[in-house]
């Protein structure tokens, strides 16, 4: 270990992870975990495109983990200064008997999120830097939510298939959230009969029909187990998404052209997000705030950054001119 606390990462030795404590809740002793690329001398080659100057910090999904080197390579080339969050409970940050991912507010984690500020603002000297997050699925909602309470800390916001609302839509959250809310009253942690078929991983990893290696300890075929307590926190968000969060900055959106949300796999899956309704995203999203940008990825999955290199390729275009027009 360094004195600075940095440690080489799982992801090998061009990366570094630093442990966040953030003190002791039912469970024992809980973490979050930073993640930053070694710089190179060639990385010096793009300090100045569209993201100089600015700090860009990557947000999971639910039953995930920061794996997405060649994000951070690429967001890097823009000129930013990327670094990733694994959250409490999750990856890196998931200690033996916590529950995996467990929460029963997002706003919970806006202690991971200062702890994660506060380390990248101890690696600079001089003026503020622009801050623009990025968050993909159950990581965008968390992060919406944070960057509408924090507005004057946030520059710009980046959003992969953020989870803002409900796959049937706001009616069907409407319908099944109090039966949720009772649930998570009554035992928060009672088990919810899994829904997750494995299809994401499919998509995704190399085992299935995607070209990606990662910790499916970490990242689990059918996901983590599901409970009314954590279920209850992401329709409370995605409730005050609905009412408008009122963002003055530039958000961008990125999504899948098409879902397919069915019981049965079908090599059409390959290309499209099977795990949210994104139409009804993309409406949602417009409730985000006054300056929101839509872009909508034929053939995408639903991690955007994670789909056949094609798709990839315009999405990291879509990125770097969105980041292009920002005020500086």
């Amino acid at each position: 270990m360094t004195r600075s606390g940095w440690v080489q990462d799982v992801l090998g030795p061009s990366y570094e992870r630093l442990e966040l404590p953030l003190g002791v809740d039912a469970e024992g002793p809980v973490v979050a975990t930073l993640v930053r690329r070694r710089r190179t001398a060639a990385d010096l080659l793009h300090q100045r495109g569209p993201l100089q100057g600015t700090d860009v910090l990557y947000v999971h999904g639910w039953s995930d983990y920061f794996f997405q080197t060649e994000l951070a390579e690429r967001v890097e080339r823009l000129g930013a200064r990327f670094h990733a969050l694994d959250l409490r409970k999750y990856g890196r940050s998931l200690r033996p008997g916590q529950t995996p991912g467990g929460a029963d507010d997002l706003g919970l984690y806006d202690d991971d999120i200062r702890a994660a500020l506060d380390a990248i603002a101890a690696e600079h000297h001089g003026p503020r830097r622009r801050l623009v997050p990025m968050g993909h699925s159950t990581g965008g909602l968390t992060l919406a939510l944070w960057a509408s309470r924090h507005q004057d800390l946030v520059d710009g916001l980046v959003l992969n298939s953020p989870w803002l609302e409900f796959q049937g839509d706001a009616v069907g959250r409407t319908l099944v959230a109090p039966l949720i809310r009772l649930g998570a009253r009554r035992n928060p942690l009672a088990p919810i009969p899994a829904v997750d078929p494995g299809f994401s991983t499919r998509t995704v990893s190399s085992t299935g029909e995607g070209s990606w290696t990662y910790d499916q300890h970490w990242r689990p075929e059918r996901g983590f187990p599901l409970h009314p307590g954590w279920l209850a926190a992401v329709f409370a968000g995605q409730h005050t998404v609905e009412r408008g969060l009122g963002m003055p900055f530039p958000v961008l959106v990125m999504l899948s052209d098409k879902s397919m949300l069915q019981p049965r796999w079908n090599e059409g899956m390959a290309h499209a997000d099977v795990a949210l309704n994104v139409d009804a995203v993309a409406r949602r999203a417009l409730s985000l705030g006054d300056e929101v940008t839509v872009r909508r990825l034929r053939g995408a999955l639903h991690d955007v950054v994670l789909s056949e290199p094609a798709v990839r390729e315009r999405a990291y275009d879509v990125i770097g001119r969105w980041a292009a027009a920002l005020p500086r």
